[in-house]
């Protein structure tokens, strides 16, 4: 599978970490081309390209970018139709202490609007970068969820793949609507992570009594 990241970031860098070790091939492109070939000559399978060769060869696009750059970003690719594109962005404010949007609407929902013939899927946005790039394991045999949210079901099922493929555990969250909801559990995992000092290697997730 050809998975395009847009964004060579500390999410961005974690995916590009974990897609190759995966056997991926991963396409990297950023506003940044240095540090976007950084990343790519890091890791074997990774490889830079033009914004305007993403839309050509990949069959998964990441938008891996702040949520304020996400609409300009994917808009620079051309035509995304039929295209996956997985959102990982949160709303943030500029302290990270808060979001920017919610309630009535969501950034995927904002995205999924700005690229209506592209399949958007909410995914990633609960795992925090230092986690992502360490792995899925945690102690105790437990291993991160990453919740994902979209309304068409292949799309939904290649996310799945991708999860598994690199050691989380995949839960379907619903429809794009209930990025409305993992947006805000995002948002509480950084205050937990930052605000209250609990630090970066935390992950949400629910827990059954079955």
């Amino acid at each position: 599978m050809i998975i395009s990241i847009i964004g060579a970031g500390n999410m961005g860098a974690g995916l590009v970490k974990q897609l190759t070790a995966a056997g991926h091939r991963v396409q990297v492109t950023s506003r940044d081309p240095a540090k976007a070939q950084a990343l790519a000559s890091a890791h074997p399978g990774a490889s830079v390209v033009s914004a305007a060769d993403v839309a050509q060869d990949a069959s998964v696009i990441i938008i891996a970018t702040g949520y304020a750059d996400a609409e300009t970003a994917l808009k620079t690719l051309g035509s995304l139709d039929g295209r996956l594109v997985i959102d990982i962005t949160n709303p943030l404010t500029a302290d990270y202490m808060g979001l920017t949007i919610g309630h009535d609407t969501s950034a995927a929902e904002q995205i999924a609007n700005a690229i209506p013939s592209a399949h958007v899927v909410k995914a990633f946005n609960t795992v925090l970068a230092q986690v992502l790039t360490q792995g899925a394991s945690f102690a105790n045999d437990q291993i991160v969820p990453v919740f994902y949210a979209g309304d068409d079901q292949q799309a939904k099922s290649t996310v799945r793949e991708i999860v598994e493929s690199i050691g989380f555990k995949p839960i379907d969250a619903g429809s794009l609507k209930n990025a409305r909801y993992l947006e805000p559990v995002a948002g509480l995992n950084i205050y937990f992570a930052y605000g209250a000092g609990q630090g970066s290697t935390i992950s949400p997730t629910w827990i059954s009594r079955d």
